[in-house]
């Protein structure tokens, strides 16, 4: 996804709205609070989790049925590609005009407390769905401002892993899986021949690319923002941890240019999938893959590689504590309706079978009682997101800095895909610009 400048302008605009409004544009009828015995229709807005919206819909329906069994709600639900859904948020805030519940990216939590338009989840709301207590700490931590109640809950838990091809390292005399950055680079060139790349990527996606960003940042000892929450986008760790993700395509030529192009969020994946590439760097998806097809005892995985030596100041983080949340808006009039929703989305049951099917963590504990979760590749990520992996700036201008880094990072990739050399320069231009769009 390649945002306009005046899309860029008008997610600004929104973020510094002091309070906003919401209403949902769902059924109007009463969901019992007042005595009525009718039963609302909710609206939802789903994340795209699957490999297409249409496998999303086939696999939620059967859980919305079921809660419609339990409940006699319905839920008409919505998949919203993640290219679309921050801007269809944002202008839900504005319009007053949203769904009832709908899924948010966790890193967005901050900033869209800040809108003032979402049910916030303190310790009386908490309780309505069952406690706290029931969700992991680590997935708590990415559902709003710190001191503040959540403004939304953890649904799926995610965190970004090496997937490598077994078979095709095997056959290229690879005997193991990367450990550092350098080794992966070396990998990828001894993997890229004949049309066949070394590691596919989203170049087009800004999500991806900020998410990337953060993370070899992190590396190389940097910060977007520092301890007083003021911007600093231009700094040589900043450009450092970029140009090392750029150069995968222009300088280490492990990357198909055409990957610039990538912007749904999954054509990267397919392209591994498919065996057209020998690795990519991904949140869980062991549900996507298998759905793609891939032979299960191909799939590797093991923590996104750091550069060996550590640079100075660099922190051994090798992805960001990724995860979905589930939010209510505050002028929804399905109030108790939408959190019986979310008490059921959150439940055992439905942890289990849903991340089951994406490949994804719960975020309940006692969810990891089924034996699906005890595979090599859960502990994997389990283990990255309790040591290595590292929350995104909860400052309320954070889903304006994912946009804004992740569209200038979109630019730079279409130009190293057109053999113009992006150097460390023309990153530093690129941060200053979008600092400049950056509202105070």
């Amino acid at each position: 996804m390649r945002l306009t400048r005046a899309c860029t302008a008008a997610i600004t605009a929104t973020l510094v709205a002091a309070t906003l409004a919401a209403c949902s544009s769902s059924s109007k009828k009463s969901d019992g609070g007042s005595g009525s015995t009718d039963k609302p229709t909710l609206t939802y807005w789903a994340s795209n989790q699957g490999t297409s919206l249409e496998n999303d819909k086939q696999i939620l329906q059967p859980q919305l049925d079921e809660f419609k069994k339990q409940t006699g709600i319905t839920v008409n639900v919505e998949v919203v590609p993640w290219s679309d859904l921050l801007n269809r948020i944002l202008a839900a805030t504005t319009s007053g005009k949203g769904p009832d519940v709908l899924n948010i990216g966790n890193t967005w939590s901050a900033s869209l407390q800040a809108t003032d338009a979402f049910t916030q989840f303190d310790d009386a709301t908490m309780a309505k769905i069952g406690g706290k207590d029931r969700f992991l700490t680590g997935s708590l931590s990415a559902t709003g401002a710190e001191g503040k109640a959540p403004t939304a809950v953890p649904l799926y838990s995610l965190a970004y892993g090496l997937y490598y091809n077994k078979k095709q390292f095997a056959a290229a005399g690879i005997t193991k899986p990367p450990a550092t950055w350098e080794e992966m680079v070396a990998d990828g060139q001894k993997l890229t021949t004949n049309g066949h790349w070394g590691l596919s990527i989203e170049g087009g996606s800004v999500s991806e690319n900020i998410h990337a960003a953060f993370t070899l940042s992190q590396q190389e000892g940097g910060s977007f923002f520092d301890a007083s929450g003021k911007a600093t986008f231009n700094t040589p760790q900043n450009v450092a941890g970029i140009k090392r993700y750029i150069d995968l395509m222009q300088t280490d030529k492990i990357t198909n240019p055409s990957d610039a192009e990538y912007s749904k969020g999954t054509e990267a994946l397919e392209d591994y999938a498919a065996g057209k590439t020998s690795m990519v760097i991904w949140q869980a998806a062991a549900g996507s893959l298998k759905k793609l097809g891939m032979n299960a005892a191909d799939i590797g995985v093991v923590p996104v590689p750091t550069p060996e030596p550590m640079p100075s100041g660099g922190k051994k983080v090798t992805s960001i504590v990724a995860g979905i949340n589930l939010a209510v808006f505050k002028g929804s009039k399905h109030q108790d309706a939408d959190l019986q929703f979310v008490k059921f989305m959150t439940s055992t049951p439905e942890q289990q079978a849903l991340n089951k099917t994406y490949g994804s963590l719960p975020t309940v504990s006692d969810a990891y009682s089924d034996p699906a979760f005890k595979t090599e590749a859960v502990s994997t990520f389990k283990s990255i997101l309790s040591d290595t992996a590292a929350p995104m700036p909860a400052v309320a201008q954070e889903s304006q800095f994912e946009t804004l880094i992740g569209t200038a990072m979109n630019g730079l990739f279409a130009n190293a895909a057109t053999g113009k050399t992006v150097s460390e320069s023309d990153i530093g231009k690129a941060l200053d610009a979008a600092q400049q769009q950056l509202t105070p």
